[in-house]
């Protein structure tokens, strides 16, 4: 069960789409709204959740072309957002808007996001820890992955508010949004091109 629990704790403190844009609608909007759309990412985390765990995700994706439908929704989409990051200019919002995107932008966020299908195929196909019970097992690994991925998103939650508040001079805001971007693009690069 540590062993479970290591794994999620390093699987999704990385950044990839949901903590940044998280971090992101912090440093623009604020608690308030940053906790919306928190709200938003985590049902859609945990439908992708139930997607892998039921199978239903994977009898999707098997079939080719809807695979590549949702390879080109999810790349572009997360392409555009990362694009976004790195040219928002010198503020650190990580993503422009004038209106907060809130609890279903966070779930379809979650939706398209490669990473999420990739960690939790890897957390609910591995780390077998209570096999003899398979149910006992999914729930526990469901309450430990939820808490665990709640305390982390709360602190990118926090390091967006704080990076708004720190008032950094016009070129390390740049560099920040750039920084971001391209970590961005990697995680989705590496999730996107795992093996399946």
């Amino acid at each position: 069960m540590l062993t479970f629990a290591l794994a999620v704790f390093f699987l999704i403190i990385t950044p990839g789409p949901g903590v940044l844009s998280l971090a992101g609608v912090g440093a623009a909007f604020g608690f308030r709204h940053g906790s919306r759309y928190l709200l938003g990412l985590f049902f859609g985390t945990n439908l992708v959740c139930l997607g892998v765990i039921t199978g239903l995700a994977a009898v999707m994706l098997a079939e080719p072309g809807v695979r590549t439908v949702f390879y080109v929704i999810s790349v572009g989409y997360l392409v555009y957002l990362a694009f976004r990051i790195a040219f928002a200019g010198s503020k650190v919002a990580f993503i422009e808007r004038t209106t907060p995107p809130g609890i279903k932008g966070g779930m379809l966020l979650q939706a398209v996001n490669p990473k999420a299908y990739a960690v939790n195929t890897a957390l609910f196909s591995a780390f077998a820890f209570v096999p003899e019970t398979p149910g006992l097992e999914v729930a526990l690994k469901l309450l430990i992955l939820n808490t665990i991925w709640t305390a982390i998103h709360f602190l990118w939650l926090w390091v967006g508010i704080t990076l708004r508040r720190l008032d950094l001079p016009e070129k390390m805001q740049r560099a920040i949004n750039i920084g971001m971007a391209a970590s961005m693009l990697i995680v989705v690069a590496l999730a996107a091109f795992a093996p399946h």
